[in-house]
């Protein structure tokens, strides 16, 4: 075994890592996805992200192969599935780890089949089915997968965090989203379900009451302090739990495959084998529900990229319209000769004038598309600008992620204020957005007309190159010969080898690799060239603009030169020079199925850890993981990928990132990964770097640009649609940078916000600010539908920006039987021993929310000696530094108290106060305080539909100190705790050593910078 460092640096290095781990939050839940792993040294356990992808893949490769007609040609279907493919398992595979990092559900028992909370969990994993089921069918696929997601998450937890396996169990538990299935009960409040523990360990502690085969009763295990375990109950356990020393002490999670995280470790296999199961029996469930060519089309399998037009359909564009028809005609007429495809894909078209946007004419039947094509008629006309963003918006809310848009217009925006919405959802759905922008000066049709300009569609320009597309300027007369660049782009297995701008009257000078892998090779160059010359890698060359040569051929239209490269193609690096009028982009595009998908995370250690991909765009200057996924290789390539590279948008390069493999020998899971140590602070694209099984080299490029930032958005809540009620959307603005105002704006694509934006606000150097939108669902809004949010911030002296897309879905307006929820935000205690107890208090903050649509409307102090305070969440909440983001301090603002209401503060004999006034369908946020000889409390909750929640308050200490004498002194009398740690860490050490792992402990590195040092080979991605 060869090391990096020296011998006495490496032992340094692990017993830092070891300490790192035992001083980790909590974790409670199968970890979420391959970082996981690494941050707890359990190499072979199975993630929420292994069982999730194996499932989908295998259910997807099933239906294949049952299709009419389908040919099934065993391990290379996994190749041809498609990056669209990939790209949706990914996202269901994101919102099932979300449900271990948001804000909103890391710390809610019920997420996670955690507290005894069952019966509450399985109604909500109902909800999460009929929700999707809803989704699918009314084709919103996006915010199905997102809710399956979430519904794969809390269904993978039960069998890991139950008592279901030490029953002995073999199949899944159908009860839990069958209620018709025979159920099994869960223990009441009263009932002792563990024994003593007190390693990590845990073997026959259940007590055998529980696991009677012909009574046998539900246990889930208490985790951290609230809710406070009552005496005799099992703790979820591992040394991140701290209701693991209160009796009875141990714990039951089956997590991983590591005893210190999981005292039920070996039985973590049979706990990932039922949860597998369990995740295939929905999808299969789920396919019968909404037929296999509908399941196909919610995973994007084996589809075409979406055929996407936006055209202007006033007077002047009867040309434009004629050239969009006949480039539709032809693109269908082309892949009906291709017989790689499962299914037809989207096609899409939205026309717009002024003041006319729409509607949305959206089918996966391509000659009902072209009919729609058809019934487009030019007329009108009149001044210009017209509403382009407003079409786009729909085009991109209503098209599936990675697609190809294309813009047919002559007249400039005159909905500009919509911009930063349309560019944040094309930056969140990876699509491209390319304008093809025409001028006759002949034609008198629209008033006011000027010779076309760049300047007057600055706004396209940007939006094309922020997006990856290109703007093309070109005229009626070509613009039938320019629309070929939609047929170039939109065909299968298209991959981006270059694309760069240049400024104006420059020479410049760019290449680009050719891969044995790669088909037919196009170049695109949209600008007014006077000279461009084609070099191949043996020295050979062609000036493009003189007469044809043996390289190359083009195409030269107004504003666009098409070059396609003559086979034989040769394999290696190829260079292009250009000098041209004005700014001119070069992009380069070839056909293969080799590509990658990527996203930016950071490290979340607060009570799971793994990587919690980060919303919109990275903070510049900070420290950020990019975790990419190869797809399109089948298992006999052997490929090889060593780092990326950042590159600016005229391709300067910027800095290399080191790539390393997280996959194991035993898992199929192929991803890469690699830490930005300073992310740079100019817009940057993403260039992947390889070799193949010949040591010729790869190259792929991610064509959209990131621009860094210091302003971050994040989500804290959302509530899902339900008509005739008002919902909110609750987010946190962080400033990264110095003290300084910032304005913010929100849009959604129904019209459903109040009218309250946009806004303006100071906030503090790396300090934060809350605000809360709301949204207005109608009485006639239909259940299924999807609803996209946009939340954009801005700086008001610079550019510095971000964004949050929220998916929300109106659901069906059905009798609610969801009690409310209460969850602790924070315990505290300074409590003394002994008959000093009147001398220090406890308190508890707590987060009450109705899980139903009724919303909140009383609560009531029913039992204790304390006073319970109410506290109203301002819309406009500043909060100073906090420990959060890249280690920096916390200190959270104290909440204003609630105003209007007459009392803010209740004891025990008091009626029970009204909060609807105020509440308004939000969580509310309560404070409990008391003496510590008064350990327990009980407030009750109401919702408008009547339904009730009796939230119990204890304080752990004072309880333990009344209750558990006998245990305290037993614990008194064991080894202190840092002998146990050390113990663990020799124990941890020894794992580790005993694994070959190598580590990259770079000198300067934190050891959470620490990847595998192995080259990443991949075959597919599955």
């Amino acid at each position: 075994m060869v090391w990096r460092t020296s011998e006495s640096g490496l032992w340094v290095r692990l017993c830092v890592l070891g300490l790192l781990v035992l001083a980790l939050p909590g974790c409670q839940s199968f970890l979420p996805n391959f970082w996981s792993r690494v941050l707890t040294l359990s190499w072979d356990s199975y993630t929420h992200q292994y069982m999730t992808e194996q499932a989908i893949l295998n259910v997807t490769m099933e239906t294949l192969k049952n299709l009419p007609g389908h040919h099934h040609s065993g391990s290379e279907n996994h190749a041809s599935l498609g990056r669209g493919f990939w790209h949706a398992v990914g996202e269901v595979v994101r919102s099932n780890a979300d449900m271990d990092f948001a804000n909103y559900a890391k710390l809610d028992p019920v997420y996670h089949f955690d507290s005894e909370r069952v019966d509450t969990a399985m109604e909500m994993l109902r909800e999460f089915w009929n929700q999707t089921v809803l989704l699918v069918k009314a084709k919103e696929y996006q915010g199905a997968r997102h809710s399956l997601g979430q519904l794969f998450h809390s269904l993978q937890d039960f069998y890991s965090h139950s008592n279901w396996v030490e029953m002995g169990q073999k199949g899944v538990y159908q009860h839990l989203l069958n209620p018709r299935a025979p159920a099994v009960p869960t223990a009441s409040e009263e009932v002792a379900t563990c024994a003593e523990c007190h390693g990590f360990i845990c073997k026959n502690n259940i007590l055998k009451v529980m696991l009677n085969p012909n009574i046998p009763l539900l246990t889930t295990g208490y985790f951290s302090d609230y809710p406070i375990k009552p005496p005799g109950k099992c703790s979820h356990g591992g040394v991140l739990d701290s209701s693991r020393h209160q009796g009875a002490q141990g714990g039951i999670n089956k997590d991983s495959t590591s005893p210190f995280f999981s005292p039920h470790h070996y039985l973590h296999a049979e706990a990932a084998k039922l949860a597998t199961t369990a995740t295939l029996t929905v999808l299969q469930e789920l396919r019968n529900a909404v037929e296999p060519t509908t399941f196909l089309r919610l995973f994007s399998v084996r589809q075409p990229p979406a055929l996407v037009f936006v055209i202007d359909t006033t007077g002047s564009m009867f040309e434009e319209i004629s050239a969009a028809r006949w480039r539709a005609y032809s693109i269908i007429q082309a892949r009906r000769q291709e017989s790689s495809y499962a299914l037809p894909g989207t096609f899409l078209l939205v026309p717009f004038h002024d003041p006319q946007v729409g509607p949305v004419y959206e089918t996966d039947d391509p000659e009902q598309f072209l009919r729609y094509l058809e019934d487009l008629t030019a007329l009108g006309g009149g001044d210009e600008p017209e509403m382009c963003f407003t079409a786009i918006q729909l085009a991109l809310t209503n098209s599936p992620p990675l697609s190809e848009i294309f813009v047919f217009t002559d007249a400039s925006a005159k909905d500009h204020h919509l911009y930063n919405s349309v560019k944040a959802l094309t930056l969140e759905k990876q699509s491209k957005v390319t304008f093809l922008l025409t001028e006759d000066t002949r034609r008198r049709m629209r008033k006011r007309r000027e010779t076309l300009s760049p300047d007057r569609f600055s706004l396209y320009t940007s939006l094309a190159s922020v997006s990856g597309g290109l703007t093309v300027f070109t005229s009626d007369k070509d613009i039938a010969k320019v629309s070929a660049i939609v047929q170039d782009s939109t065909t299968a297995n298209k991959v981006t080898l270059l694309h760069v701008e240049s400024d104006a009257d420059s020479e410049c000078s760019h290449s680009f690799q050719v891969d044995g892998s790669m088909g037919n090779v196009t170049l695109h160059l949209a600008g007014d060239l006077t000279d461009c010359t084609l070099h191949s890698p043996d020295g050979h060359s062609q000036p493009l603009l003189g007469s044809p040569g043996h390289l190359a051929e083009l195409e030269s239209l107004q504003g666009l030169y098409r070059v396609t490269l003559l086979p034989p193609i040769e394999q290696g690096q190829w260079h292009v020079t250009a000098k041209a009028r004005g700014n001119v982009t070069f992009s380069v595009i070839g056909d293969s199925s080799l590509d990658f998908l990527y996203y930016f995370a950071t490290e979340a250690n607060e009570t799971h850890p793994g990587l919690s991909r980060v919303e919109g765009s990275p903070i510049a200057g900070e420290p950020v993981f990019l975790v990419l996924a190869v797809t399109g290789l089948s298992p006999a390539q052997k490929v090889s990928f060593s780092h990326v590279a950042l590159m600016g948008s005229g391709g300067e390069h910027l800095q290399n990132v080191t790539l390393n493999s997280t996959s194991t020998w035993w898992s199929s899971e192929q991803e890469l990964v690699g830490r930005i140590a300073v992310v740079p602070r100019e817009p940057f694209c993403v260039h992947l770097f390889g070799r193949d099984g010949h040591g010729s080299i790869l190259e792929r490029v991610s064509s959209e640009m990131i621009h860094p930032t210091h302003v971050q958005i994040q989500v804290l809540s959302s509530s899902r649609l339900v008509p005739g009620h008002t919902s909110s959307v609750a987010f946190e603005v962080w400033n990264h940078g110095p003290a300084r105002s910032f304005s913010l704006s929100a849009e959604d694509d129904h019209g459903y916000l109040s009218p309250s934006g946009p806004y303006s606000f100071h906030i503090g150097e790396r300090a934060s600010f809350s605000r809360e939108v709301v949204l207005k669902t109608p009485h006639k809004a239909a259940a299924g539908e999807a609803v996209t949010l946009t939340l954009m911030v801005r700086a008001r002296d610079s550019v510095d920006a971000n964004y949050a897309v929220v998916h929300l879905t109106v659901i069906p307006q059905d009798k609610d039987t969801s009690p409310p929820s209460c969850s602790a935000v924070r315990v505290e205690e300074a409590c003394p021993t002994g008959e000093q107890c009147p001398l220090g208090n406890w308190s508890v903050s707590l987060a009450v929310k109705d899980r139903g649509h009724s919303g909140l409307v009383a609560v009531q102090l029913s039992r204790g000696e304390g006073t319970l305070l109410l506290f109203h969440h301002h819309l406009g909440s500043h909060h100073g530094p906090r420990e959060g983001h890249h280690g920096r301090r916390v200190i959270e603002g104290s909440p204003r108290e609630a105003q209007g209401l007459g009392r803010d503060r209740m004891v025990v004999g008091e009626p029970p106060l009204n909060v609807t006034s105020w509440v308004g369908g939000r969580p509310v946020r309560l404070g409990y305080v008391s003496a510590c000889c008064a350990p327990t409390a009980e407030l009750v909750v109401w919702d408008r539909a009547g339904n009730s929640r009796r939230c119990h308050l204890v304080s752990s200490r004072q309880q333990r100190a009344i209750q558990d004498q006998p245990a305290r002194s037993k614990a008194s009398r064991q080894q202190p705790a840092h002998s146990c740690q050390a113990l663990s860490l020799v124990m941890l050490l020894s794992s580790l050593l005993a694994t070959g792992i190598h580590w990259i402990c770079h000198r300067g590195q934190s050891v959470c910078d620490c990847l595998i040092d192995r080259p990443y080979r991949a075959s597919s991605l599955h």
